[in-house]
């Protein structure tokens, strides 16, 4: 948060939310939360940087800036739009082959699939990210332990909320932010951190028939 890289701390929220819920928050306190931090987001819009402002007005109307701060997302929705269902093959589209889709090894990646393999390709690899999440939860419910129960389910929250959120940015639906899509994105420390927390998951299925 203080770097500034409000992308990669707002993944720490659905941890806690996931966490608090499972050790017995009531879901009025959790709904009451979630307003308060509505309500705070409001509040802070004056504080802002200026940059910050600009993603949102252009989230809402990329064609303010067409060339600069809506460009991402006007690539994207194309390169996207233009694969059709079985997409335009291994290096044959234009958007990112032709350098127009910016940042298309890292927080793009997602958009490079959907125009090479689009929708079969698109389903294909949400399915996998859905296989991995279902294993994590399943890992969860059998855990011998309740903080093992927390740290797989935190995990899987925060694992969630990555490829929804990337997905979603890459298809228009939310603003633009430095996100990485877990596993799939290029970057030394979103590989590792995801691969750690894997590896957390991958402990507590473990031991679970341990005394």
């Amino acid at each position: 948060a203080l770097e500034p890289d409000l992308g990669t701390a707002v993944c720490l929220v659905p941890l806690f939310l996931v966490v608090a819920f499972l050790a017995g928050l009531r879901m009025r306190a959790v709904l009451a939360l979630a307003a308060v931090m509505l309500l705070t987001a409001a509040l802070a819009w004056p504080f802002l940087k200026d940059y910050q402002k600009t993603r949102i007005y252009t989230f809402l109307d990329p064609s303010l800036d067409p060339r600069g701060a809506g460009y991402q997302k006007i690539q994207s929705q194309i390169a996207v739009g233009s694969g059709g269902l079985m997409g335009r093959g291994f290096l044959g589209g234009s958007q990112a082959q032709l350098g127009y889709l910016p940042a298309r090894h890292t927080d793009f990646i997602f958009s490079v699939l959907a125009e090479a393999a689009d929708f079969v390709g698109v389903v294909v690899a949400l399915g996998l990210y859905l296989l991995v999440l279902w294993r994590m939860l399943e890992t969860a419910r059998l855990a011998r332990d309740r903080l093992g129960a927390f740290l797989v389910a935190g995990l899987a929250g925060s694992f969630a909320f990555q490829v929804v959120y990337n997905v979603g940015m890459v298809a228009g639906l939310v603003p633009v932010k430095g996100l990485p899509l877990p596993l799939m994105s290029y970057g030394g420390s979103s590989v590792l951190s995801s691969l750690m927390g894997v590896g957390l998951v991958l402990s507590v299925r473990m031991r679970r028939f341990a005394n």
